[in-house]
C-alpha cells in the first residue's frame, strides 16, 4: 500500500498544477498546452513507480495527421499514452470529464474533444467534429471499446473511430497497451508494480475505406491489437 499512497500523495496536487499551467498556456498555443500533458504523463508513471517499454515509435507518422487506436485496460492510459507518444494529438473523451474544475477546463483550452454518449445525435456530431479537425491536421485519439475493460481482456470495438477514418481519410495506427491493467484494475484504487508495453502498428490506410467495409477493417484493427496483449487476450470483435 505505500506504492499507493505515495502516488497519491503526490498525483492530486501535481495534475492541478499541470492543470493550472496548462490553461494560460493555451492562450499562447494549444500544443504548447498539450506539451504540459506530456510532461503530466511522463511524471505520472514516475511518481507511480511504474516503467514503460514503447515498441513501433518508428511508425508514427510524422507527416500527417492519423487516428491512434488503442485498447482500454487502466486509468494508467492516459498517462501512458501521453507519455508514449511524442506527437501533438488530441483526445475524444466522454463529457463528463470536462465537468471537472480546473482540469476540465484544460482539456477544453487543449481543443480535446467531448463525446456525449447518452445522446447519439450529439455523439455523432462530435465524430463530425473529430474528422473536420483531423482533415485540418490535427490527430485524434480513440478508444473503440468505449471504456475501460473490466478484466484486462480486449473487449468489442464500437465502430466509431473507423466512422471517422471513412470521413477523414486518414491512416488509422493501431496501438497495444498491454500492463495497465495489472497496474490498477478497473474499480480499484490500488498502484501496483507492473511492467507497461506499447506496441505501436503500421499505419493502416483508409483512403479507399467505404462505409460497407467497416465492419472488416474493425475486425482487423482488433485482431491486431489483441495480438500484441499478454496471450492474445480478447473477446471477438
Amino acid at each position: 500500500m505505500l506504492r499507493t499512497a505515495i502516488y497519491y500523495l503526490l498525483f492530486f496536487p501535481w495534475t492541478l498544477i499541470c492543470a493550472m499551467v496548462a490553461i494560460p498556456s493555451s492562450f499562447i498555443n494549444a500544443n504548447l498546452a498539450h506539451s504540459v500533458g506530456i510532461f503530466w504523463g511522463r511524471h505520472c508513471l514516475t511518481v507511480a513507480g511504474l516503467r514503460l517499454k514503447v515498441n513501433g515509435s518508428e511508425n508514427i507518422p510524422r507527416d500527417q495527421p492519423a487516428i491512434y487506436v488503442c485498447n482500454h485496460q487502466s486509468n494508467f492510459d492516459i498517462p501512458i499514452l501521453y507519455a508514449g507518444l511524442p506527437i501533438q494529438f488530441r483526445w475524444m473523451a466522454k463529457k463528463e470529464l470536462f465537468d471537472i474544475p480546473v482540469f476540465g477546463l484544460a482539456m477544453k483550452r487543449c481543443g480535446y474533444i467531448p463525446i456525449d454518449r447518452s445522446d447519439r445525435r450529439k455523439a455523432m456530431h462530435s465524430l463530425a467534429d473529430a474528422a473536420e479537425r483531423i482533415k485540418g491536421g490535427t490527430s485524434v485519439i480513440v478508444f473503440p471499446e468505449g471504456t475501460r475493460s473490466p478484466d484486462g481482456r480486449l473487449q468489442e470495438f464500437k465502430k466509431g473511430a473507423l466512422v471517422i477514418a471513412a470521413k477523414a481519410q486518414v491512416p488509422v495506427v493501431p496501438v497495444a497497451i498491454d500492463g495497465s491493467h495489472r497496474a490498477q484494475p478497473r474499480g480499484s484504487i490500488r498502484v501496483n508494480g507492473a511492467d507497461l508495453r506499447m506496441t505501436i502498428f503500421p499505419p493502416l490506410a483508409t483512403d479507399d475505406l467505404k462505409v460497407h467495409a467497416i465492419e472488416d477493417f474493425t475486425q482487423k484493427l482488433h485482431s491486431q491489437i489483441a495480438s500484441a496483449l499478454e496471450g492474445g487476450a480478447g473477446h471477438a470483435a
